[in-house]
């Protein structure tokens, strides 16, 4: 899908908006599931800096971006765009998932956005999460959001009845974890969980801020992985971890 910049400020965790506002010249930005683009290319406009009017000096020129999608999509705007900025402001990958790329190829960053993108129809989220973690600067940032998932807080019970769940985590005998309880046994990571509170439709919105380098993310296995828009998944723990997800808990 293809969203403008406002709509990730709008419906990513809030934090998002005031993350991106505060890179430098220095910084990179990957988005990951970027579509055409769009939301980068807003990022280098004059209307960007008339909304966010705090920093623009510091700003300057802003950071690198580089936008990650399965299939290239880019149009004329892209074009346009990467022709007035300076060579290598902007970059567009395409053709491979995101666990295909190396380090090298990518580099490192202080912001990654996925808006519906690789965290929402990835087969393997733990390999997804383990890359990020691995691209992502120290005091970086990580942001993304899954639908129809279980938010913290919340038991199944209370969800609506006709509630189909996309991305559910459990333990091996089938008891619930949850996404965002996952996400916070990462080490390294500090992690927070918000419900969306603009519907009534159950929305997970997340914020991983990489405090240091020994990341370790808990393995999941996947039991169940249906096609779709986002697609239907079902995650365990291995059987090594998930001992150790229950005394902590």
């Amino acid at each position: 899908m293809d969203r403008s910049l406002l709509a990730y400020a709008s419906f990513l965790s809030s934090g998002f908006d005031r993350s991106l506002a505060a890179l430098g010249p220095g910084d990179r930005w990957l988005d990951i599931g970027a579509g055409r683009g769009y939301a980068v290319l807003d990022y280098y406009t004059e209307r960007y800096d008339a909304m966010h009017p705090k920093g623009r000096e510091r700003r300057g020129k802003k950071a690198q971006a580089v936008a990650i999608s399965i299939e290239d999509r880019r149009d004329a705007r892209w074009h346009e765009a990467a022709a007035r900025l300076a060579p290598g402001q902007i970059r567009y990958l395409s053709g491979k998932r995101l666990r295909e790329y190396s380090s090298d190829e990518l580099g490192r960053f202080r912001l990654i956005s996925d808006f519906t993108g690789g965290f929402s129809y990835t087969s393997q989220l733990s390999v997804f999460m383990e890359k990020v973690l691995a691209l992502l600067e120290v005091n970086g940032d990580f942001y993304t959001m899954l639908l129809d998932v279980r938010p913290e807080n919340h038991r199944k019970e209370d969800l609506p009845r006709d509630t189909q769940l996309l991305t559910e985590v459990e333990y091996g005998d089938g008891s619930d974890f949850g996404v965002c309880a996952w996400l916070r046994s990462i080490r390294c990571a500090q992690v927070t969980c918000e419900p969306d509170t603009q519907t009534d439709r159950p929305i997970e919105l997340y914020h991983v801020h990489k405090v240091c380098e020994d990341t370790a993310v808990p393995a999941l296995e996947t039991r169940q992985f249906q096609a779709g828009t986002p697609p239907l998944r079902r995650f365990v723990l291995e059987r090594d971890v998930a001992p150790r997800m229950r005394a902590v808990r």
